[in-house]
């Protein structure tokens, strides 16, 4: 009856529209009341012990990096330099866009801060130059779910501390994941490209004075990655000391060398900061007391009896999972479905075989793909309104992009190496 009223309050509020946050919140409270015998403390008891963590500082100073970068012009050198590579092939443009997120995710940690920075910038130019008005922010959304894969990763961040697991070890292991979600996206583009030259500009091939005027600019953008990461393999920062180094390097290259950050833009790189780094901490304070109630129903246990009853096979335990993230991730928030189904399919799925690292870059690119389906594919929404076009549009134009992106998700589901091969290699050094 508890989980009745649990989840039941839950999807009635959600239905009505009210924040995914909220609704978490309200159906807890709910539950704690009905079940009576519990004290009402656990409810501050559980929020303050969600947010009680030391790695989730990292949040807000990712947050904010990102924040500095998009305003310091960052993004727009890194849109220039990724146009080198790819810009000149038919459709290259859609392929630049790809490119550009794919670095810009070593910045930012967000797919809806990439979105909004590499969309405003490359939606009007695709139709400018001609690119059908629906696929030119599908193809932005789809890549923009790079962002959360390829570190640092806020959502990782967040599995991290949940799983308690190495963040390290996570941001290494959806490195390669993340470029092969980007190479399909490529190639999936590259046939649309030969199906509908017409749909598909070529551009002209740059000249080497353009590509290494282009690789001077952004020379600095793309050492940010590297000082992250790399303070962090070589231990010498932890995760959140090295989003601390990534605000200060940001700040430092965006104000004093490209000297675009005004004093004017504080104000909205706060508001910005200030508003993300709330709304994540008050769902991550909900989340933990709703997750922590469907424990107190065993509810994982009993989902892990019920898969094992249909079958012991790993493989179609896998199968199940996956189809469960993402028919959640249509639904549900992403911050939301990370904190409630980890405690749940994390035990399912290390009893499958699966380490919690490579489960955890699972679970996640599940979750992206939720990002770019509708009805609540937040990145979906933010680029529909950048380009002015129906969310219905975009949904049918990004069809052909999210079969490659579930192709790429089975293969890493299925084939751990791709995940575990960089973590392996820093075994015992992060």
């Amino acid at each position: 009856m508890i989980i009745t009223i649990l989840l039941g309050v839950f999807f009635i509020f959600l239905a009505i529209g009210v924040p995914v946050s909220f609704a978490i919140g309200i159906a807890s409270i709910a539950a704690v009341l009905y079940i009576g015998d519990l004290p009402l403390s656990l409810i501050a008891q559980r929020f303050g012990t969600g947010v009680e963590s030391f790695p989730l500082l990292a949040i807000p100073f990712f947050i904010l990096a990102g924040s500095i970068m998009n305003k310091g012009g960052l993004a727009k050198r890194l849109v220039d330099f990724a146009s080198c590579f790819v810009g000149f092939i038919r459709g290259g443009l859609a392929m630049v866009n790809t490119v550009a997120n794919m670095l810009m995710a070593g910045i930012s940690g967000s797919s809806v801060a990439d979105a909004a920075a590499v969309g405003a910038i490359l939606i009007p130019a695709m139709k400018k130059r001609g690119y059908d008005e629906a696929f030119a922010p599908a193809v932005i959304s789809a890549a923009a779910t790079i962002g959360i894969i390829i570190p640092p990763s806020i959502p990782m961040i967040l599995y991290g501390v949940i799983a308690g697991e190495s963040i390290g070890k996570m941001f290494l292991a959806g490195a390669i994941p993340g470029v092969l979600v980007g190479l399909g996206l490529m190639i999936t583009t590259y046939i649309l490209a030969l199906l509908h030259p017409e749909q598909f500009p070529k551009e002209q091939f740059p000249t080497l004075t353009v590509i290494w005027h282009n690789f001077k600019e952004a020379f600095l953008a793309l050492l940010m990655p590297v000082f992250v990461l790399g303070g962090i393999i070589g231990g010498i920062v932890t995760p959140t000391e090295a989003a601390v180094v990534a605000v200060v390097y940001s700040l430092l290259v965006g104000a004093f060398v490209y000297k675009e950050i005004k004093l004017t833009h504080f104000k909205e790189i706060m508001h910005e900061t200030i508003t993300g780094t709330a709304g994540t901490m008050f769902l991550v304070g909900t989340a933990s007391l709703f997750g922590w109630l469907l424990a107190y129903e065993q509810i994982p246990e009993m989902i892990g009896q019920w898969m094992q009853g249909v079958s012991s096979n790993p493989i179609v335990i896998v199968m199940i999972i996956n189809i469960l993230l993402l028919v959640t991730g249509t639904f549900l928030d992403l911050t939301a479905a990370l904190i409630i189904l980890t405690p749940v399919l994390l035990p399912i799925a290390v009893s499958a075989g699966m380490s919690p690292i490579h489960f955890g870059v699972m679970l996640i690119m599940n979750l992206a793909i939720g990002l770019v389906t509708p009805p609540v594919g937040v990145v979906l929404f933010v680029c529909c309104n950048i380009a002015k076009v129906s969310i219905g549009r975009i949904s049918k134009a990004i069809v052909p992009l999210l079969i490659a992106m579930v192709i790429v998700l089975i293969l890493v589901s299925y084939v751990p190496q791709i995940t575990m091969f960089l973590p392996n290699l820093v075994s015992g050094k992060i």
